[in-house]
Parts: C-alpha cells; structure tokens; sequence
C-alpha cells in the first residue's frame, strides 16, 4: 500500500499497488464527469485514462504543467484520487509531481494537495479528505489533476489510468442515518 508522510501540504508516495483494492463504502464516480486534458500526442488522448487497460496510457505534448480536468454537472463529494503510473516502464516520463486542485470551474480553482511521487509502479492512492474529521470529503463541481515535474526533468508525462472516488450514497432513500455494514441494511426494513 502507499504511504504518505512529510506533513499535511506536500507527502510522499512511495512504491504502489499492482492491484487497485477500494473500500465497499466507495464508489467510482468519474462516469459521471467530462474529462478533458491539456494536450495529448495522437492516439494518446483523454480515452487512454479511462479504458481500464494498464497497457493504454494519456501522453501529453506541451508545456508543463500538463493538466486532467474532472467536471461534474452538479456539486459531488469526492474523497480519493487513485493513478496508475509505472515508473520502470515509462522512466522519464513518469510524473513525479502532482498537484490536486479542486473549484466550481477554471476560473476559481484551489490547491487541495501537492505529492511527490518517488519512482512509482502501481496504482498511487491520493487521499482528498483533511485532517479533521468534518474534512472526510471534498465537495465541488471540478477536480483538476495537475503534473507539476516528471522524474529525470521529462517533458511530457505518461499516465496509464485515473479513477476518482466518493461516498457511496445511502442504499435506503429517506433514512435519516446510514447503516454501516451490510449486516444491517438488510435487517433495516420492518416487515
């Protein structure tokens, strides 16, 4: 599993997973975003992070900072970024820097997050929430993930897949508390 350490602004990813392992109470929620990038070498576009194949991967083809923007059509609470990126494969073109930022739109877009990654391989878990616990998610319309460096001074960067995680909604409409385990949603109702 990746760890984090080095403070709350800017921590240190090390190593990776080759197997992407996600919480039951989490849901996958960038099919309901638009996804574009900054720039993108042909046939390596916006597609390439969203086809579930680690061997497809976006290529960027411009100035740094390269740029994935997430926009969703309503305000959506997000709690973890997850990118697969594979330092032995891709070397120089492997980011090394990332910035998380996170607003309504372009216009007013916060820094959330800075992690360095050091030579990673894997599915790199980049968690959105903050340190108190009313901070468990992050609620906005737009995600940006922005790559700052790339290792060896690359120019442009590799990015094999990105997934955007949220709360799972409560299973049971109107209910004013959510149950916690599965164990007792099912013996929810009243029969």
């Amino acid at each position: 599993m990746a760890t984090e350490s080095d403070g709350e602004e800017e921590g240190k990813l090390i190593g990776g997973n080759q197997h992407l392992v996600v919480d039951d109470d989490l849901r996958e929620m960038a099919k309901k975003a638009a996804w574009s990038v900054s720039s993108c070498k042909s046939g390596n576009g916006v597609q390439s992070i969203r086809d579930e194949n680690l061997d497809t991967y976006w290529q960027s083809d411009g100035a740094q900072p390269h740029l994935v923007n997430i926009q969703f059509q309503k305000k959506v609470k997000l709690q973890l970024v997850v990118m697969y990126v594979d330092f032995k494969l891709d070397e120089s073109y492997t980011p090394s820097k990332v910035s998380i930022r996170a607003g309504d739109g372009f216009h007013n877009l916060k820094e959330i997050k800075t992690v360095e990654l050091v030579k990673p391989v894997g599915w790199m878990y980049i968690p959105l929430s903050g340190t108190e616990p009313r901070d468990a998610f992050l609620n906005t319309f737009m995600l940006q993930i922005a790559i700052i460096s790339n290792h060896l001074n690359g120019r442009d960067t590799h990015v094999r897949q990105i997934k955007v995680y949220g709360p799972r909604p409560n299973p049971i409409p109107h209910q004013p508390f959510q149950f916690t385990s599965r164990e007792f949603i099912t013996y929810s109702t009243i029969r």
